[in-house]
C-alpha cells in the first residue's frame, strides 16, 4: 500500500470517528448560533484545492451575516489592516466576529463541518491551509518569492490540520506559511501525518 492509499485510509477513519465523537457540537452549535446571531447556521466559502481546483468550505459561522460586505465595501480601514497583516487579524480586533464565533474560534469549533469535505475528498486531515483564490493572487504579487511555494501547495490536497497550525506561529506571515506548507508538501509521510494530528488537540486548546 502506497501512501496516498495510507492517507486516504487515515483520513476516512479519523474523520469518521470525529464526527461521531462531536456528535454533541452538531446538535448544540447550531442551536447557540441561532440564538446567539440567528441564520444561517453554516458559513460555505470557495477555497483553492489540489491542482488549483476550487471547492465549497464548510464552517459554522462565527461572523455576523454581511461579514464580506462589511470588509470589502463598508470599512475600508479594516480591509487595510487585512492586507496589512497578510489577511490575518487577532480575533479581538474584527468587528465582524460575533460574541459565541470569537469561542467558536478559540476551540476551532468553527472547523468541524470541514470534515464532511474530508470525506468527500475534497481536503485530507494533514494538509497545506486552503487558500482563497483571492489571497494566493494577492500575496504572491506582494511576495513574489512565494510562487515557487504555491505551486507545491496546490499540488496536494489542502488539510483541515498542517505543520505551522500545530507549531505555534499561527500569527507568521504568509511567506513563511507559504514554506512551511510547501516543505510539508515534498516532505509528507503517514508517520508525519499522525505526528502532527496528535499534536492538533494541544494546539487547539493552546488558542484559548
Amino acid at each position: 500500500m502506497n501512501y496516498e492509499q495510507q492517507k486516504r485510509i487515515l483520513d476516512i477513519v479519523v474523520a469518521s470517528i470525529l464526527i461521531v465523537a462531536f456528535l454533541p457540537f452538531w446538535i448544540l452549535v447550531p442551536v447557540l448560533i441561532l440564538l446567539d446571531s440567528g441564520l444561517p447556521i453554516m458559513f460555505r466559502h470557495k477555497r483553492i484545492g489540489k491542482d488549483g481546483q476550487e471547492f465549497y468550505i464548510n464552517k459554522f459561522r462565527s461572523m455576523i451575516t454581511n461579514a464580506h460586505e462589511l470588509l470589502h465595501k463598508k470599512d475600508k480601514k479594516l480591509l487595510a489592516k487585512f492586507k496589512e497583516g497578510d489577511w490575518k487579524i487577532a480575533a479581538s480586533e474584527d468587528p465582524r466576529i460575533t460574541r459565541l464565533g470569537r469561542f467558536l474560534r478559540a476551540l476551532t469549533i468553527d472547523e468541524f463541518p470541514q470534515l464532511f469535505n474530508v470525506l468527500r475528498g475534497e481536503m485530507s486531515m494533514v494538509g497545506p491551509r486552503a487558500y482563497m483564490k483571492k489571497e494566493l493572487d494577492e500575496q504572491t504579487k506582494k511576495y513574489p518569492e512565494t510562487k515557487k511555494y504555491v505551486k507545491k501547495i496546490l499540488s496536494i490536497k489542502p488539510g483541515v490540520t498542517g505543520p505551522w497550525q500545530t507549531s505555534g506561529r499561527n500569527e507568521i506571515p504568509f511567506r513563511q506559511r507559504a514554506r512551511m506548507d510547501a516543505e510539508y508538501a515534498d516532505k509528507r509521510s503517514f508517520k508525519k501525518d499522525v505526528l502532527i494530528l496528535l499534536r492538533t488537540p494541544k494546539a487547539m486548546l493552546s488558542k484559548w
